[in-house]
């Protein structure tokens, strides 16, 4: 893959940058670790651990300094940021599943609201952190199940402890900076993405990994929503979106510290049913039928979108591909993988950039 330091994406603003990446083990921040090292930036990631076997975060054996603790573990935590003096922090570590912050709640509240407060706090102590960047989910929103479109300014909360829990860390978000960043240097912003898809990701209970373990294990899947509408996008989609919000605060523009929807911009929603048939057309192996999963233990969202109209107007940001392109290159990523023992990670970047040229948008604004 080409290197992309020369290509003043995002104004060269990554080039020599020191970057931390908390959750740089998982599906989101190992894709983020891979542009940014291409970018040029020194990458430090602190995860708790490797999740999932397979890792995407291993497969690519990418060399740089992983940190294997816990943000609940302040010390450790005060002392990476010490130690690195990184200019910008992506905070991604999560617990990120809704079905196992019903098993597990105080974990989830834990790690989603306590680790994120130990993480402002290590970052402000340091004063080479320039921009904190928290990363949540389309799931914040007060889901009231009706087809409008969640904009920034709407009101948080959440059924499940997932939700909630990030909900609690964007009031966390919020209140941090009015109360500590007034007359810091550091600036703050989150950043809330659509249901996130792509190759690499083998994360438990959600439907791409699902889907492709069953094929693994020549085992036929229950769906447990199949009438469910969310808002699909390729992984690079909401990464090209932080990278961008992280560019114009490393270039100090106070007026972007606020909040943030990266979503797609499909006139059509699409259930997750139809996004399995959609992969079925790009695999032939995956053959196997939707059987709804009528127990349903555990309460999810029906109807799910998000307003990224904010995005588009003041950060020029938009998706580069349609549902189509995204569902292909997700199911070639793992064809290749199971097939071919091949990685596609490099060539999904590589097209993804070359597909935002051809439509203008190379994020430079």
């Amino acid at each position: 893959m080409e290197n992309l330091v020369k290509t003043n994406l995002f104004n060269g603003v990554y080039n020599g940058k020191t970057v931390l990446i908390t959750g740089n083990t998982g599906f989101k921040g190992s894709w983020l670790a891979l542009w940014l090292i291409k970018l040029g930036a020194n990458v430090i990631g602190y995860s708790k651990n490797i999740i999932s076997k397979p890792s995407h975060f291993s497969l690519l054996n990418l060399k740089y300094k992983t940190y294997f603790n816990d943000i609940l573990d302040i010390k450790s935590l005060n002392k990476v940021i010490l130690k690195h003096k990184p200019d910008i922090v992506f905070h991604l570590a999560a617990q990120s599943l809704v079905i196992e912050s019903y098993k597990n709640p105080f974990e989830t509240y834990s790690t989603n609201v306590i680790g994120t407060l130990n993480v402002l706090n290590a970052s402000l102590k340091n004063k080479s952190v320039k921009v904190f960047i928290n990363v949540t989910t389309d799931k914040v929103y007060e889901n009231i199940e009706n087809k409008l479109f969640y904009k920034e300014t709407d009101r948080l909360g959440g059924f499940d402890m997932y939700s909630s829990s990030k909900a609690c860390s964007e009031i966390l978000t919020a209140s941090f900076q009015k109360s500590f960043l007034q007359d810091s240097i550091m600036l703050l912003a989150s950043a809330r993405a659509g249901n996130v898809i792509g190759g690499g990701d083998w994360a438990k209970d959600r439907l791409i990994p699902d889907l492709m373990r069953g094929l693994e294990n020549n085992q036929k899947k229950e769906i447990r929503s199949p009438k469910s509408v969310r808002p699909w996008e390729h992984v690079l989609e909401p990464l090209s979106g932080y990278l961008l919000l992280g560019q114009q605060l490393l270039e100090n523009k106070k007026e972007f510290a606020q909040s943030w929807n990266f979503g797609p911009n499909y006139k059509k929603s699409y259930s997750v049913e139809t996004i399995i048939e959609m992969i079925k057309n790009n695999w032939d192996k995956i053959n196997f039928k939707i059987n709804e999963d009528k127990s349903k233990k555990y309460h999810e969202s029906e109807i799910l979108k998000l307003d990224c109209s904010k995005a588009f107007k003041k950060l020029y940001w938009k998706p580069v591909w349609d549902i189509e392109t995204t569902i292909k290159h997700t199911t070639y990523w793992y064809k290749n993988f199971y097939e071919k023992n091949e990685i596609n990670t490099y060539n999904n970047l590589s097209a993804y950039i070359s597909d935002a040229k051809l439509k203008s948008l190379i994020w430079t604004k």
